[in-house]
């Protein structure tokens, strides 16, 4: 028997025994109720039901959903408690109220189906010229103890005084300096207005090269506790969830975040094309190395819980091959997962789900269930959707009666 067959066979039997409780952290206890902090078992909880569905809010840089009522749908069937990437902008849009009040719309649809669902927003570590001609509302000012001014934010005012990170993106987008005043006026502003459109969560990107002037993570904490400050009054249920892409960001015993997230940095399978497996040790994934201390909720562990997911970063223009570097096969992680053939895509989830149930104790599977293909499938399909294939998203790849069945285990068909 091929040895990739007993590695599936193995995790079924390891996903059989683990999946039919909601938590390995608190399977005894039922229930998603959190209100100005969240325990350690309800936010396990919630990680463990996790997927990311780009855009399902709206977006701009990918295209928002063209399905909305067939993602609430979906995303219901499966039983879907946080949805990373709900709401973001990579690009500023040419409106961007218009966008935030697309947000609290589709957010307000999401939560008439389901009023447990925390909706992830982004604020990425980009910034862009399109910020010179957005005006500063005189609640940032007032937020942050500053004289009220008639001004737009400015995009110089935002980078890094040597220079580095400047047009990192391209000519006009950067990489933001968290220790530059105006950075924080201009993410906090993003955040509360996600907030404000009923978004609970908020993922900040890639923390570690925002950071590079402030030792001590002394403006990250100024800046986070402005946002967590405003949620406490104003969110939902008075709590935003805050984590970034990092191992862990602490100071003084004090995490930063509320749970980490990391790409899932997969290992090819030598001589067995698109075959791929997780380790621990693989350069730069999170497994064993999520730090510990004491969260923004007030308990204590030796390592917080996290999410991984299915990147998306490019292509090599080399599909199915060997390439080395960041490459899965020639692709980002979640252009390869859309590449595989729906038996070995159903097949795989089971295996990810049981290899990180029995290896990682604080991980949690984000379900890919939405986004952006930097190497389009057959057809030019640009997407990947979880959705069953219908007139309702005539381009779903139908894996979600396999995230369903996971999740449920043994009792999937009830």
């Amino acid at each position: 028997m091929p040895a990739r067959a007993i590695r599936f066979i193995i995790v079924a039997v390891v996903v059989t025994l683990l999946a039919g409780g909601v938590s390995r952290a608190g399977a005894a206890e039922e229930g998603y109720a959190f209100d100005g902090s969240i325990s350690r078992a309800v936010l396990d909880r919630y990680l463990s039901r996790a997927v990311t569905h780009a855009g399902l809010l709206d977006s701009h840089g990918d295209p928002p959903t063209a399905c909305l009522d067939d993602d609430v749908r979906m995303l219901t069937a499966i039983g879907a408690k946080f949805v990373g990437r709900a709401a973001f902008v990579w690009d500023l849009p040419a409106d961007d109220d218009k966008h935030f009040a697309r947000v609290a719309a589709a957010a307000q649809r999401v939560h008439d189906a389901d009023p447990d669902v925390v909706l992830q927003a982004c604020v990425f570590e980009i910034v862009t010229t399109g910020v010179d001609r957005v005006p500063i509302p005189a609640w940032v000012f007032e937020a942050f103890g500053l004289p009220v001014e008639q001004r737009s934010f400015a995009y110089d005012a935002m980078l890094y005084r040597d220079g580095h990170g400047r047009n990192k993106w391209r000519g006009g987008a950067s990489v933001p300096d968290m220790s530059q005043l105006e950075t924080r006026l201009w993410f906090y502003y993003r955040a509360r207005r996600y907030i404000d459109a009923g978004c609970e969560a908020i993922h900040f990107g890639q923390v570690m090269i925002m950071d590079d002037a402030d030792p001590g993570h002394r403006h990250w904490l100024d800046l986070l506790g402005r946002v967590r400050a405003y949620a406490h009054e104003h969110a939902r249920r008075h709590l935003v969830l805050c984590d970034a892409h990092t191992h862990g960001e602490v100071e003084g015993g004090k995490l930063l975040f509320d749970f980490h997230s990391f790409p899932m940095r997969l290992r090819e399978v030598a001589g067995e094309p698109m075959h791929t497996t997780l380790a621990k040790d693989q350069t730069g994934d999170i497994f064993g190395r999520s730090s510990g201390g004491v969260t923004p909720s007030g308990w204590s562990c030796d390592a917080l819980p996290y999410l991984v997911e299915l990147d998306n970063y490019g292509y090599s223009g080399r599909g199915g091959q060997h390439v080395g570097g960041i490459w899965v096969w020639g692709y980002d992680e979640i252009s390869w997962f859309a590449h595989l053939d729906a038996a070995s895509r159903d097949d795989w989830l089971r295996y990810a789900y049981g290899w990180i149930a029995a290896n990682a104790p604080n991980g949690h599977l984000q379900m890919p269930t939405r986004r952006m293909l930097a190497a389009p499938t057959k057809g030019g399909t640009r997407m990947y959707q979880a959705n069953a294939r219908s007139a309702a998203c005539p381009r779903g790849f139908g894996v979600e009666a396999t995230i369903r069945a996971i999740w449920r285990g043994p009792d999937a068909s009830r």
